[in-house]
């Protein structure tokens, strides 16, 4: 079975091609949001999703959130007493999806469609591939996250030609990508973005304010002592001012608490340089795709972030008109993984349609300028500019710097700056040139990138007929072949918390973090109900603890909303 998964930085979500649509497949707490956060519990067992999150706040260095912004470099986080890659991390996140839907149909799932960012470098796809690796999962395929935004909403299926824009603001990452359908082909004009910018940012910047509002009053504890709740709680008012003019911010700990109100007009003002940097984005893949917003069939919005009325408020104001948003921002792209993934398969409800993609980042060589009788070298010389169709292949001469000059060292980079220093290299070839006068001895040098984002150097010297060549499959902080193997055994030898229990384990990790949050009487009868359930539990009557569980949560939800 092939699915489609949306690996995203807060939650994930995996969906399967049934009866000729997309279907979302819920986890063991009944939910289609997965969140992004892995855990170990008191035994050693990991756990994944909603238990994993609620102990971010009651067991910070045993949990892990938010890795997907590193995927692709080498950063470890420790959890207890190992470390973890960011591609192990996403691995157990990708294993427990898996879980869900060979759960589910009782089928075993072997392979994957997995979203990433359209502005994902090599790196973090490859990292993406290996986490897929390290999961059980086969993954010839990723489809960046416009792109399956593009297919759920049908658009491959438009007779006419179209061209629209996606804009993706999601937990961790903004894309925007430029499409156009044509002649059953799908083609990605241009891709721009962050990789820094979404959700947590907004919630960042919000908790932020409270603090250096709060700091100065008595007994305001240190960040470190309570960022989880703060994070926790600077999402909470962003999503409640999305449906009310004010939202009271709450921080309770050590049998104090502090509050302050926020405005949605306070907001605007707050959030203003974050909604600045989403307009930087969008021009850039507006000029690259040399294309004018008037010309746009559609705008598409997507991502959870985009539900917030200043965002909606941005794109209406930047295109002049009301994007789309009929599908449920959080679960559109891992639909369209589905479609790729059903289309991969060759399903026959499906018209064969072509994607064609772009090469995010400009590719090039370190080169040096000569000035008069003096040379500056470190310089960048583009080879494949960025957002060429791929796959793509591109030539660029250059000759040599010195008399007699018998050696020439091609530094490889991807990047968009001036100077070498600002980019990422990727690699680098020595080559023997025969020695002549400084000029004479031309080079030519050629990069090949294709579909599966390998990069392949060939530098030709014509004087002499001599070729040397250079395939880039791994970049700086990506896994190799040999370690993935061996963090695959030792993936392998890891416990997953039973996935029966999950239920009642989150519940047990929620009335743990609520007690702690909590003050006075309401604290008080957190603790009632954790001493309840924990002795519901050890009758083993699952008809008892189902009823009870059922019970506590509506009481638990009374207790966070504050109707008590």
């Amino acid at each position: 079975m092939i699915v489609g998964i949306d690996l995203g930085t807060t939650n994930s979500l995996v969906a399967v091609w049934r009866e000729g649509a997309p279907e979302l497949v819920r986890n063991a707490l009944g939910d289609t949001l997965t969140p992004s956060v892995v855990g170990l519990d008191d035994e050693g067992q990991i756990l994944v999703g909603k238990t994993a999150r609620e102990r971010l706040h009651t067991h910070p260095t045993r949990t892990a959130a938010l890795f997907k912004r590193y995927m692709g470099s080498a950063q470890e986080v420790r959890l207890g007493e190992r470390t973890f890659r960011p591609e192990e991390l996403s691995a157990l996140v990708l294993k427990s999806l898996k879980a869900d839907v060979e759960r589910q149909y009782g089928e075993p799932v072997t392979e994957a469609v997995i979203s990433v960012p359209a502005y994902f470098s090599d790196a973090q796809r490859k990292a993406t591939r290996i986490a897929g690796e390290l999961a059980g999962l086969k993954v010839e395929k990723l489809i960046n996250e416009p792109t399956a935004a593009a297919l759920a909403y049908g658009l491959h299926q438009k007779d006419s030609e179209t061209s629209f824009l996606i804009f993706d603001l999601g937990g961790g990452t903004f894309d925007v990508s430029i499409l156009e359908l044509y002649d059953g082909v799908m083609e990605v004009r241009a891709s721009a973005g962050d990789n820094f910018l979404g959700g947590e940012d907004f919630d960042l910047m919000l908790m932020e304010r409270f603090v250096a509002l709060q700091s100065q009053q008595s007994g305001f504890p240190t960040l470190e002592q309570v960022r989880q709740p703060l994070r926790r709680e600077a999402e909470r008012v962003r999503k409640a001012l999305a449906q009310e003019s004010n939202s009271e911010f709450v921080l309770r700990y050590n049998e104090q608490e502090w509050r302050q109100t926020f405005t949605q007009a306070q907001l605007a003002e707050l959030f203003a340089p974050l909604l600045e940097r989403l307009r930087g984005p969008i021009e850039r893949a507006l000029r690259d795709a040399r294309i004018r917003v008037a010309d746009l069939d559609e705008v598409l919005l997507v991502g959870g972030t985009t539900r917030m009325p200043l965002v909606r408020k941005l794109a209406a104001g930047l295109f002049g008109r009301f994007p789309s948003i009929s599908l449920n921002p959080d679960e559109v792209v891992a639909q369209g993984a589905a479609v790729q993934a059903a289309l991969k398969s060759r399903d026959a409800a499906l018209e064969e349609v072509v994607l064609t993609d772009v090469c995010p980042y400009t590719l090039g060589i370190e080169t040096s300028i000569t000035f008069g009788q003096q040379s500056e070298s470190g310089h960048y010389l583009p080879i494949i500019e960025r957002n060429s169709v791929v796959p793509v292949s591109r030539v660029r001469s250059v000759q040599t710097l010195h008399d007699n000059q018998s050696k020439v060292l091609f530094r490889i980079f991807q990047g968009e700056s001036r100077l070498v220093k600002d980019n990422i290299k990727l690699g680098e070839l020595e080559i023997d040139v025969p020695p002549r006068k400084a000029g004479e001895v031309s080079i030519d040098v050629r990069f090949t990138y294709d579909n599966n984002g390998i990069l392949e150097t060939d530098v030709t010297i014509p004087l002499t007929g001599a070729n040397h060549r250079l395939v880039i499959e791994n970049n700086p902080g990506v896994l190799s072949p040999d370690e993935i193997q061996e963090r695959l055994k030792a993936l392998e030898k890891l416990k997953i918390h039973p996935r029966d229990q999950q239920v009642n384990t989150h519940m047990v990790a929620r009335l743990e973090r609520l007690y702690q949050e909590l003050l006075g009487d309401e604290r008080e009868t957190a603790g009632y109900l954790a001493t309840q359930f924990q002795q519901i539990l050890e009758t083993q009557d699952e008809r008892k603890i189902s009823e009870v569980r059922k019970q506590i949560a509506e009481q638990l939800d009374r207790l966070e909303r504050g109707t008590w």
